[in-house]
C-alpha cells in the first residue's frame, strides 16, 4: 500500500478513523480512494457531497508530499493500522488513529504495558508511590506509557529510564516539537530507552483539544491504565474512563481524604471504576504475572459436560497455554470480544473455565 496514499488519508478534513476504515473497506488501499470518481466516493457510508468534494481536493496530496518529505528526513516510522507494526492492543479499539508517527525503538506489542497517568501538580506522595512502583516493575519487564506532561506523566518517564524500563510518551502535538519544552533532553533520552508516539503530523501545535485524544492512546496501548494521583477533573481521568470504555484494567492508589490531588482517585475506587492498589505486588495480583514454573498438564473434562464447536476452540487455545488474557484469545481466535464474551460466560457457567484476576481464564480440572 502506498505510504503517501496512507498519509493522504489522514490529511482529508472531516474523515476520522471510522470514515477512512469504511473507505479503505470498499476500495480495498488508500491509493485507490483517491482515483474514485465523486459518485463511487457518495456510495460509502458517511460520505455526502462535502466529504466527498474534500477527498478530491488537490491540497490533500500536496500535504502528503510535505508530511512525507518530512518522516523521511527525520527517519520517523509510520504505522498503519492493518499493517503488522501497528500496536496490536490499539486494534481493538473502535476509535484508533489510522496512523501513528513513532520515532524510538521499545516494542509496542511487548507481553506487559501499562499506562501511568496522574496531575501535572503531583505531590511528594505522588512521585513516592509512582517511584516505588516503577522501582518493583523492574523483574517484570514492563514498558511504561505516559503522556509526556508535567507532574506525574514525567515522573513515570524519569523512574522508568532510571530503572531500565522501555518507556514511550504519546504526544498531543507533532514530532517537530517536545512540549513542554523543559522536557526536550527526557524526550531525547526515551528515543534511546523507548520512544515518542503521536497520530498528529507535523506542524500541529499542543492544542487544548489534542490531548483528550492522545488519551485514548495512552489507554489503548497498555494493559492496564494506573492513575497515581489526580483530582477530580482532569486528563487522568479522562484517561481512565476511556480504558473502562475499551475494557481494560484501572488502577488507583487510595489518598488522603482532604488532598486535593487523591480525590480523582478515591472517587475512582469509590465508583468500581479503579481497582485499588499500593504496589506492584497488587497489580502483580490483579494481571496475573506472577510465573508458574510447574509444567501444565493437560485437562479432561467431566464425561457429562459436551462442548459445541466454539467452545472446544477456546477450550483447545487456552489449554495448549495453560491460561490466557482474554485480549490474547481474541487475538489469536480473531474473534470479537463481544462474541468471545459470551462464549465464555457460558463455559464459566458450565463449570468449564474458571475466571482469574486480570481479565485471565483457565481450564477447570
Amino acid at each position: 500500500m502506498s505510504l503517501f496514499h496512507q498519509i493522504a488519508l489522514t490529511k482529508i478534513n472531516g474523515v476520522g478513523p471510522v470514515i477512512a476504515r469504511h473507505l479503505l473497506d470498499h476500495f480495498q488501499d488508500a491509493e485507490a480512494v483517491f482515483s474514485a470518481s465523486r459518485k463511487a466516493l457518495m456510495t460509502i457510508p458517511g460520505i455526502g457531497s462535502r466529504l466527498a468534494t474534500a477527498i478530491l481536493e488537490t491540497r490533500v496530496l500536496r500535504d502528503a508530499e510535505n508530511e512525507l518529505q518530512f518522516i523521511e528526513k527525520h527517519r520517523i516510522k509510520v504505522l498503519f493500522w492493518n499493517e503488522k507494526h501497528y500496536p496490536k492492543r490499539l486494534t481493538e479499539c473502535p476509535d484508533a488513529p489510522l496512523l501513528l508517527y513513532y520515532k524510538g525503538n521499545a516494542d509496542l506489542n511487548a507481553p506487559r504495558i501499562i499506562s501511568i497517568v496522574g496531575t501535572r501538580n503531583a505531590t511528594s506522595y505522588g512521585k513516592a508511590i509512582c517511584s516505588e512502583l516503577i522501582r518493583d516493575l523492574q523483574p517484570y519487564h514492563t514498558s511504561v506509557i505516559s503522556g509526556l506532561a508535567y507532574g506525574i506523566d514525567s515522573h513515570a518517564h524519569q523512574n522508568a529510564l532510571a530503572y531500565g524500563l522501555p518507556t514511550v510518551g504519546v504526544l498531543g502535538h507533532g514530532l517537530d516539537r517536545i512540549y513542554p519544552s523543559a522536557n526536550r533532553e527526557m524526550a531525547a533520552r526515551m528515543l534511546d530507552q523507548g520512544g515518542l508516539l503521536t497520530e498528529f503530523p507535523s506542524g500541529t501545535n499542543p492544542d487544548r483539544q489534542n490531548f483528550p485524544m492522545r488519551n485514548r492512546i495512552i489507554a489503548g496501548l497498555a494493559d492496564v491504565t494506573i492513575v497515581v494521583e489526580a483530582a477530580t477533573r482532569g486528563g487522568a481521568l479522562i484517561t481512565a474512563e476511556i480504558a473502562n470504555t475499551y475494557n481494560r484494567d484501572v488502577c488507583a492508589f487510595p489518598g488522603n481524604l482532604n488532598q486535593e490531588f487523591s480525590a480523582g482517585c478515591n472517587y475512582l475506587i469509590k465508583t468500581n471504576r479503579a481497582h485499588l492498589i499500593t504496589g506492584a505486588k497488587d497489580l502483580e495480583y490483579l494481571m496475573n504475572w506472577e510465573i508458574d514454573e510447574t509444567p501444565a498438564q493437560p485437562k479432561q473434562l467431566p464425561l457429562h459436560i459436551s462442548m459445541d464447536r466454539t467452545e472446544q476452540q477456546v477450550f483447545d487455545t487456552i489449554q495448549a497455554m495453560g491460561q490466557m488474557a482474554v485480549d490474547e484469545l481474541s487475538r489469536r481466535l480473531q474473534w470479537p470480544q463481544s462474541k468471545l464474551a459470551i462464549t465464555l460466560l457460558e463455559m464459566e457457567m458450565k463449570g468449564i473455565l474458571a475466571a482469574l484476576p486480570g481479565k485471565m481464564y483457565r481450564i477447570l480440572s
